[in-house]
């Protein structure tokens, strides 16, 4: 096997078929008309935004922002009424996956923060062997990777369906039974790495005997979408739904093949272990988060993206350069050389599905951009957006050998991963959490002030979190590289910056106490509203 010539041909394949979709498409990446992308509006709707989170007069503002360039009409109750019943159809699904994400964000963020405390208090909680950093640490892990992250963006997704295909949820029951199955395996997962047993495989923790409940759980959560799809109302399929049911489809596929008992050995199975981390990330926890930013930003501002092109491009992108990027992580080890190059030539081709991304949300915020002083959802959406591709450009310069052979092994890839995980994918579902729960419950938020207090706790935690970690990082991974350097050096280095990355996981923490009390307090208050209250809550045009 010549190496060369398979990166050549997988190259050229890869790009053979990126034109081949090209050209399928009409002309005009950045045509301003879109019958697409109207999609997910009424006929009357567009010009006139929607944000549930916000007050009376925010929304007066974001209408006056949106006027200017063009108000719509009226939506007929019909449309109305039909909007009205899939938003109850898919409420209760959806807040069972919501409010199970939201506990297992307080789960992960006290297990983060006490594991991010031992690092430079390593006497703090020593007498059990649960609260030991190495069973912490992976137990913060896990919450996150399998509970808050995907219940989170499971429950948004389902809302989004009926909406996307414009009929009642089908299978409710089905996501529920899977929300229950998916919990009960986190819930035995944790409690197995909390007594020391673990498969030893990052991302992949969880025995295979426990964790199969996952792939189950994610199955039937995704059967409502298999049997909308043959009974929608809509003749196009709004690009979020690529992107869900993509998701949807690669989640269990990843999972089942990762975790084969027996399969994997050896160096093959560090490959796979990467193959399976990366992959999670860029095809499951990605599409559904870029599902929601694509449906969000535009409905909040009430308008369409502006090149619903790019935005399939973005989708075909992703989906050719994605699969075998993880292999990068592996540099440096004893796996094909071949192997390490095609990793990192995906890796670097994925600037073009971020940038397809990138411009898109640009271009379609472009003369909206005062809205995000009015809007407490538009604010997650877009700053998750902007750190997605900030996460993702830092991704592909990270896979160059020259870079990674500073920041491997270091504090900078923990940085890196937060950058895609929290900056990315937690501020979407923080952004779609704020959408949906008042059409949930069809109840306002009690305390708005609350949503820009968690909002600017997080930010000023995650940037000094990030700042501080990232510096830290790359002095360790320079005195790492220096032979004349003993190894405690690169330790001792690390120490204030591990105290700074404390402080910003703490502001992060509190913020997230902020979230979790008003979700309480919104679900509390569910049921109570006068009619007027629902009135007024009603959208003009959602």
């Amino acid at each position: 096997m010549n190496p060369t010539g398979l990166l050549l041909a997988t190259f050229i394949l890869s790009i053979a078929g990126l034109f081949a979709f090209i050209w399928s498409l009409r002309k005009g990446l950045f045509d301003i008309e879109s019958s697409g992308a109207r999609t997910i509006f009424s006929p009357g709707e567009i010009g006139q935004p929607e944000e549930p989170a916000a007050s009376a007069e925010q929304q007066r503002e974001l209408a006056h922002i949106a006027a200017p360039l063009g108000a719509g009409g009226n939506v007929t109750p019909e449309e109305m009424q039909a909007r009205e019943m899939a938003d109850r159809s898919s409420a209760f699904p959806a807040f069972v996956l919501i409010a199970c994400a939201v506990v297992w964000l307080i789960v992960a963020s006290a297990a983060g923060l006490l594991s991010s405390l031992k690092f430079h208090w390593p006497d703090l909680l020593t007498d059990q062997a649960w609260l030991s950093l190495g069973r912490l640490r992976t137990m913060h892990l896990n919450a996150v990777a399998y509970g808050w992250a995907p219940l989170g963006l499971l429950g948004l997704a389902i809302w989004l369906l009926p909406r996307l295909l414009q009929i009642p949820l089908l299978g409710g029951r089905l996501a529920v039974v899977g929300a229950l199955l998916w919990n009960a395996g986190l819930v035995a997962g944790l409690g197995a790495l909390a007594i020391g047993i673990n498969a030893g495989m990052e991302w992949l923790e969880i025995p295979w005997q426990i964790g199969g409940l996952f792939a189950v759980g994610g199955m039937l959560v995704g059967l409502p979408m298999a049997f909308m799809l043959t009974r929608r109302k809509v003749h196009h399929l709004y690009v979020s739904v690529w992107y869900i049911g993509a998701a949807l489809f690669w989640f269990p596929t990843l999972y089942v093949v990762a975790k084969i008992p027996g399969l994997h050995f050896g160096v093959e199975q560090a490959t796979m272990n990467w193959w399976y981390g990366h992959n999670v990330l860029g095809l499951f926890y990605t599409p559904l988060s870029i599902a929601c930013v694509y449906y969000f930003l535009p409905k909040v501002i009430g308008r369409p993206v502006r090149s619903y092109n790019l935005s399939l491009l973005g989708f075909w992108t992703l989906a050719f350069f994605y699969g075998q990027v993880g292999a990068h992580h592996l540099i440096g080890g004893p796996i094909p050389e071949w192997l390490i190059t095609l990793s990192i030539v995906q890796s670097v081709m994925m600037i073009i599905p971020v940038v397809a991304f990138s411009v898109n949300q640009h271009l379609t915020l472009k003369g909206h951009f005062s809205a995000l002083k009015h809007s407490h959802v538009l604010r997650f959406i877009v700053f998750g957006a902007v750190m997605y591709t900030v996460a993702s450009l830092q991704g592909s310069f990270q896979a160059l050998r020259s870079f990674n052979a500073v920041t491997h092994f270091t504090h900078f890839t923990v940085a890196h991963a937060h950058l895609g995980m929290y900056g990315f994918v937690s501020m979407v579902i923080f952004g779609g959490v704020y959408f949906v729960m008042p059409r949930i419950l069809n109840v306002r938020w009690p305390r708005p002030a609350l949503i820009s207090l968690h909002f600017w706790l997080v930010v000023a935690g995650y940037a000094v979190y990030m700042v501080t970690l990232s510096i830290g990082g790359i002095l360790q991974g320079l005195i790492l590289l220096d032979p004349a350097r003993p190894f405690m050096d690169s330790v001792a280095v690390t120490l204030p910056w591990l105290q700074g990355r404390s402080i910003g996981g703490a502001l992060m923490t509190l913020g997230h106490l902020v979230f979790a009390w008003h979700f309480v307090l919104i679900t509390a208050r569910s049921g109570v509203l006068t009619q007027a209250d629902r009135a007024a809550l009603r959208p003009t045009a959602a």
